[in-house]
């Protein structure tokens, strides 16, 4: 039995804007496919070139897609109403970044596709994500390294266009 210690690094931004604009604003950048669909397209590729083709075609211009949604806000509001706060988490990504971290790092197949969490606090709406770098970095492997930071900067970037 192997256990390793992994530091995670939590990437934060904070936006005076509404919730509902700021999720509004990670819809438009992420593709929303039908998962069935998608699934079932994926299965039916013979290629890699026909898999590519699919899943390009269901990317959002973050060339991020969403895989699924939890609306932690409802939970919360079944006990608090109203009054709770808002705050959803988004399972997304891109499967053929994944795929490329997953040659090098079976492991990465653990923190791929990421979650970037939305949620309203006192100081505004937080948008937050865990690094994928910081969850490969004790691997050691620098092509996994080299993917990972590409998709930290894609999902920063897209976290920060929503809050601003």
């Amino acid at each position: 039995m192997a256990t390793r210690q992994i530091q995670v690094q939590r990437f934060s931004v904070t936006s005076s804007k509404p919730f509902a604009k700021v999720v509004a604003g990670v819809d438009a950048a992420i593709g929303h496919p039908d998962m069935k669909a998608f699934s079932t397209d994926v299965a039916a590729a013979k290629t890699y070139p026909a898999l590519e083709e699919i899943v390009r075609r269901v990317l959002g211009p973050s060339e991020l897609m969403e895989f699924t949604r939890f609306d932690l806000g409802a939970i919360l509001r079944k006990e608090k109403g109203e009054a709770a706060r808002n705050s959803v988490r988004l399972v997304a990504g891109n499967p053929l970044i994944m795929k490329r971290m997953v040659e090098h790092v079976p492991d990465a197949g653990s923190y791929a596709p990421v979650t970037i969490l939305i949620d309203e606090r006192a100081d505004g709406v937080h948008l937050s994500y865990d690094r994928m770098a910081s969850f490969l970095g004790p691997y050691g492997n620098e092509e996994a390294l080299k993917v990972a930071r590409d998709l930290d900067s894609k999902i920063e970037s897209l976290l920060t266009a929503a809050a601003a």
